[in-house]
């Protein structure tokens, strides 16, 4: 594959309308329940992402029939002949775990090695395995591979999560929904991801109450049919494009998005000066105002201020007059992107998972890395901003989750461009 970046002339002021994709977060899982289904399900509003491309080659390569269509994905699971994942499947993603919830439902066996992904620091799968064993699962953990049978089938358990996991909240999801009896799960992660996975579920056959709620109640059934179901809008997208339209004080609508999943995200925007309007599936942001920094900005677990929005938001706030301390309580790793923002000339030191941010009047042009999706994202916003030509190296990780970044920021006024070598 020949080597591609991204060309960014900055100073241009964004306007315009976008619609926004669906959600990356939602799609890999909502693929990986597709397993449990005994025919054909058709998913609606699938971005173009790389990672939903890994996705598919897990669902083929297990035996499921897996084929887009206008923006479409249609998997049909009658069959599923395999249930081993080869590794290089496996370590395209860190979301490829959430395969073994899906698999080991409805098989009873899987055989997966551990998943791959951006490196943000220790992401163990522990709280995964500590669950599914609660639910009589017996789990080998040999050679870098993850053995795991249910023999005797899979019962319901009371699960009580020390941290609202999402991944963990998924696999438990995906494993109970055909497990005989009732499985709880307490401290449950509430992201908006989760519900669109039990909506999902619910209209192939499921039985879960309580998702987007810190308890969920799976009562198990004895499988699941094949549905139709459109993904929910990628609010993290919506929180790069406003990033995006304010680093360059313009104004931008989008479309296509539930403006409660950016409840954590619209007082920040505001707090800098912004003025936002969120109407039911549309939100409007005009940035012509002189803005100011936000004082503190902690990430937590939903509804609390999303890690995944962080680096474009410090990438925002390195802009404006002032000081910003970001605190990151979910990813030890998650400000590889501030060296290379220190290449456009941001002002940002960091202390284990402490960031201050001084506003600079100015930044210029560099040539910058991606090591990271977000922080590749991060790296976009802020070159929108720089003076002169900034070229972004590593776009492979901003195409995990972004679908046609480039295409979007040039439809609403960015002198933006892909370059192949």
């Amino acid at each position: 594959m020949a080597d591609r970046r991204i060309e960014v002339v900055g100073g241009k002021k964004l306007e315009g309308e976008l619609k926004i994709q669906g959600a990356k977060n939602s799609i890999l899982p909502l693929l990986s329940g597709t397993v449990l289904c005994r025919g054909e399900s058709v998913l609606h509003n699938c971005p173009n992402l790389t990672d939903a491309d890994a996705a598919c080659r897990i669902l083929n390569c297990l035996g499921c029939k897996c084929r887009r269509e206008n923006g479409s994905i249609i998997v049909n699971s009658k069959e599923l002949p395999n249930t081993d994942v080869p590794p290089e499947l496996m370590q395209e993603m860190r979301s490829s775990i959430v395969f073994l919830g899906a698999i080991i439902g409805r098989s009873r066996y899987c055989k997966l090695s551990f998943p791959g992904g951006c490196e943000l620091g220790p992401r163990p799968i522990n709280l995964h395995l500590l669950a599914l064993r609660q639910m009589g699962i017996k789990i080998k953990d040999e050679g870098g591979y993850l053995d795991c049978s249910a023999p005797n089938g899979i019962h319901g358990a009371r699960i009580s999560l020390s941290i609202p996991s999402v991944g963990a909240t998924e696999n438990i999801v995906l494993a109970a929904v055909t497990a005989k009896g009732v499985t709880e799960i307490n401290n449950a992660a509430r992201e908006p991801e989760i519900v669109d996975l039990a909506d999902f579920l619910n209209k192939c056959g499921a039985k879960i109450a309580g998702a987007g709620s810190g308890t969920i109640i799976i009562e198990g059934v004895e499988k699941l049919g094949g549905a139709e179901h459109a993904v929910i809008p990628d609010r993290i997208v919506a929180a790069t494009y406003l990033c995006c339209a304010a680093i360059t004080r313009g104004e931008l609508m989008l479309r296509n998005i539930d403006c409660s999943h950016l409840s954590a995200v619209i007082p920040v925007l505001e707090q800098m000066g912004c003025s936002v309007y969120p109407y039911k599936d549309r939100i409007y942001i005009n940035a012509k105002k002189t803005l100011h920094p936000p004082h503190k900005i902690r990430t937590s677990a939903h509804p609390g201020f999303p890690t995944d929005a962080q680096p474009m938001f410090m990438a925002l706030a390195s802009t404006l007059k002032g000081t910003t301390v970001f605190v990151e309580t979910i990813f030890s790793n998650r400000y590889r992107h501030v060296p290379e923002l220190a290449r456009l000339g941001a002002r940002i030191s960091t202390d284990d998972r402490v960031a201050v941010v001084e506003g600079v009047n100015k930044l210029t042009g560099a040539a910058i890395k991606a090591t990271d999706l977000r922080g590749g994202a991060a790296l976009v916003t802020a070159a929108l901003y720089a003076d002169g030509l900034s070229k972004i190296t590593g776009i492979e990780h901003i195409d995990r989750g972004y679908d046609d970044i480039v295409g979007n920021l040039s439809a609403i006024g960015a002198t933006v461009k892909s370059i192949e070598n």
